[in-house]
Order: C-alpha cells, then structure tokens, then sequence
C-alpha cells in the first residue's frame, strides 16, 4: 500500500507533524479524506495506523450511533459527535459506511430523517461555519458512487482515495502475519501469494484460518497433532474465493459509464493495469 501511504503521508500526516511548516505555507487542514474500495481491503486499518502516527485521538462514528427515530435526535447525535471531536483536537474523527450515513439526498425523498442526518453532516464538515482545525475527518465506503455529490467538494471530502486489493508483496506480509504462532511445515508463502490475486486482506485471514482448521480436523480425527502444510491451502482455497469480484465488476460499470468528471479516474487506471475494464 505504498501509493496510499504516500498519498496519507503528504495530505495529512506531514502538515500535522510539521505546524511551523503548515503555517508557513498557509496549509488548513479543514474537509477530509474518503477512503473507498472493495470490503476487506483495510480502509479502517488505516483510519486507525494514522491516530497510532500521530498519537492523537481517535473517534470513529457509526450509523447506530447517529440515527434515532425521534425527529432531530440523529442531527444532535451527529453534531456531538462532532463537538467531542473538536474538543479534543488534534484527533481523527472516522465516519464508517459513509455512503449509508452521507447518500444522495435525491433518493431519500420519502425519508425525512435521513436527509436531515445528511444535511448536518453537510452543515458539520463545511469549514466556512464550522471550526474543524486539528480535526482531520476519514470517510470510508464501499459505494463512493452513492454518496451525496456534496459531500464531495471543496472543505468537505475534498480528497479520495482509492484503497485496492494488495499487491502480491502485500499478500505475502499478509499471510506471514495471519501464520505467525502456527505450526506449520513445507509452506511456500510465496506460492501462495501468487495464486490469491484479488484476495483481499480479510479474504486471506480466511484462507490462513481455513487451512489452521482442516488441519485441526485432521488432527482430531487421526489422534495425532500435526503442522498446517500446503495441503490443507490446497484444500482451503477450493472453498475460499476472493470476496473482491462483485465489487469490481460493479466499479467497472461505475466508471465505463457513469464516472462525472472524472472522479474515479484512478479506479479505472486499476482496474485498465488488471485488464478488468
């Protein structure tokens, strides 16, 4: 994830490290970031590694914790949160599943509380009115395409960021860190890794427990302990398949025929470098 983290590292980490700097330069950092990409590929891990960097605060907003069915409850849930927020600045503040809690107003017509809850997100990231200084908000989504388009501009989310599958270097760092503390005997990770490509990162913890528990199994059934081979991945992986295809299919019609301005141009770089598009 070398590219993402370049990408966290000059947006944000250096301007927070760095205030002398920052001033300098009159670098803000009001709006924020959306991380978008398919499930399980560590949007939220990295919303989490950047509050470690910094040592700041780290508070992270669900969709249970703002809607409530009272009118107006969910706005003030959401504008505590907000509160909270900038009261203990420097802090990242992470909105999971944005695309539920931030979607398009358009096709909320016959819900009045979701629009509302809409409306203050809008209200609480626009840094004309509001004073978000040390506090750096991290969107994440699945479904960047059904986000609000106003969310997306200038002083709001202003920034996004294409989280892919890992690499096969990935992979491999990946599957050594799901096998640490195992018993294990002829394994070639790097066989491995290049046989889950579109893997995502959950999608390999799977297959590392998968394998840990035919091997279990067998254990079980001959009376005899014995270590993970590369039999038990052989086995794992008829039933384990990438989680990665369903979302890639979709973002390939997202951006041949519906990518506005050219918002998704890097996801259509992605998927052209993997012949998918």
């Amino acid at each position: 994830m070398d590219d993402v983290k370049r990408r966290l590292e000059t947006t944000f980490l250096t301007p927070m490290r760095n205030p002398e700097l920052r001033a300098m330069y009159g670098r803000s950092l009001p709006g924020g970031m959306l991380l978008y990409g398919p499930p399980g590929c560590g949007k939220t891990f990295l919303a989490r590694a950047i509050a470690g960097e910094l040592g700041a605060g780290f508070h992270a907003i669900e969709l249970a914790d703002v809607l409530d069915m009272w009118m107006g409850s969910s706005e003030r849930n959401l504008h505590e949160a907000f509160e909270k927020a900038r009261r203990n600045a420097p802090c990242v503040l992470f909105l999971d599943e944005i695309d539920a809690l931030g979607q398009k107003r358009s096709q909320l017509r016959s819900n009045a509380a979701m629009r509302g809850a809409v409306n203050q997100l809008l209200t609480e990231m626009d840094s004309v009115k509001s004073d978000n200084d040390g506090v750096f908000v991290l969107g994440a989504t699945n479904h960047p395409w059904d986000v609000d388009t106003a969310l997306i501009r200038p002083g709001r989310f202003d920034r996004m960021l294409l989280v892919v599958p890992p690499d096969r270097d990935a992979r491999e760092a990946i599957l050594r860190h799901h096998l640490r503390n195992r018993p294990l005997e002829g394994i070639d990770v790097g066989k491995l890794a290049r046989r889950t490509e579109h893997f995502s990162g959950a999608d390999l913890a799977h297959l590392c427990d998968s394998a840990a528990e035919l091997a279990l199994e067998d254990s079980v059934r001959s009376g005899h302990a014995r270590p993970i081979g590369m039999r038990d991945f052989d086995r794992a992986q008829r039933d384990v398949r990438p989680s990665t295809g369903a979302w890639l299919e979709d973002a390939r019609n997202v951006v041949l025929f519906a990518n506005p301005g050219g918002r998704f141009d890097d996801l259509l770089e992605y998927l052209k470098k993997r012949k998918l598009a």
